[in-house]
């Protein structure tokens, strides 16, 4: 049975379904907690909390889009609250340059025995945290926007020809205005890619507003509590990883990723391609969709109280983890066809299983 040390920390290594569930008892106790303290703050996008939690407990980054105004930025900054996590907040602008965020070596003086020494310092960037606020990500150059790419992906930061290897866990938390305002620079598909899930926020309905109002503008304010440490949340995610997935289930992941892909791409031979796939996708999801559906259906059967994956639970995380990867044509755009449409689509016909 798994059990927990002294410390409060759980062992995350369980061998049997029985030994997950008891570890996902800890687990699910600090997602309702953290989630209880976001909901002092943050009035209704429930669905989008529950996205920004599945990716933090899945060790993935997450992009937030929509308008200003929206409680994006305030979203990422209460969870850093609630979680302790070491926070940087960088704000994108069209002036950002590479260095600010990565860092850069400078020249150091220092007199030693009446002679000055030249050495060369690095000086971390905010890029150094393990939450890391990217706001108005799409403000900034594509130049500057690239400067992300090795950290999201191999959680290191590499300056001068030397390799510096970020703490875990590591998040990049991004917020975005949509691409039609004025001023901002669509972000490249590979940086697209390294995001686990791409949420969009929209407006609040009238009760919720309503709710807005009574909270900011009676002249106080919710205290957010911190409810877990770092050490748990990486025991967490090694939890998650270990829950059992049958090959079915993960093929029907396969295939899903498989659906997204045209053969007009050139990449593939667009067997799993639905039609509308075929006709408005210009290229499909890597495989880092796979594993964003795959990790993200491991914490639903956690949160479910199952030790097992289900094809509900894969579908579950299609929407936030495909939307962002499928690049489409322009003829999906004349006709106002949007890429959750397609997805939703790609869910209805895919066939659970195939012979």
């Amino acid at each position: 049975m798994s059990s927990s040390s002294p410390t409060g920390e759980i062992n995350t290594r369980p061998g049997t379904a029985a030994e997950v569930l008891a570890a996902a008892e800890r687990f699910r106790t600090d997602y309702r907690a953290v989630r209880d303290e976001i909901a002092k703050v943050i009035v209704g996008h429930e669905q989008v909390i529950e996205g920004v939690l599945t990716a933090l407990f899945c060790g993935g980054h997450v992009l937030l889009e929509g308008v200003p105004g929206l409680g994006k930025t305030l979203l990422i900054r209460t969870l850093a609250r609630a979680i302790d996590l070491s926070f940087t907040r960088i704000q994108f602008t069209p002036d950002l340059m590479p260095a600010d965020i990565t860092g850069t070596t400078v020249v150091m003086e220092q007199e030693v025995a009446g002679r000055v020494q030249r050495q060369f310092v690095f000086q971390r960037g905010p890029i150094f945290a393990q939450m890391v606020l990217a706001d108005e990500i799409n403000r900034a150059t594509p130049k500057t926007q690239s400067a992300l790419l090795e950290a999201m992906a191999e959680r290191s930061v590499t300056v001068g020809g030397k390799t510096h290897t970020l703490e875990r866990p590591f998040f990049v938390m991004a917020t975005q205005n949509p691409i039609e305002q004025e001023g901002t620079y669509p972000l490249p598909e590979a940086q697209l890619d390294r995001f686990f899930f791409k949420l969009v926020v929209g407006y609040a309905k009238r009760e919720e507003l309503a709710l807005i109002l009574d909270r900011t503008t009676a002249g106080t304010q919710q205290e957010v509590n911190k409810r877990m440490d770092s050490a748990m949340l990486v025991a967490h995610q090694d939890l998650i990883a270990r829950v059992a997935i049958a090959p079915h289930v993960q093929d029907y992941a396969v295939r899903v990723t498989l659906a997204t892909q045209p053969a007009a791409a050139g990449l593939g031979d667009g067997a799993f391609a639905t039609p509308m796939v075929t006709r408005y996708v210009r290229m499909g999801a890597s495989p880092r969709a796979s594993q964003a559906l795959v990790l993200s259906a491991k914490c639903r059967a956690l949160l479910d109280g199952r030790a097992t994956v289900s094809i509900d639970d894969i579908r579950f995380g299609a929407q936030p983890a495909l939307r962002h990867r499928l690049l489409m044509n322009f003829e999906s755009q004349a006709e106002g066809v949007s890429a959750d449409a397609v997805i939703d689509n790609l869910l209805s016909t895919l066939p659970a299983s195939v012979n």
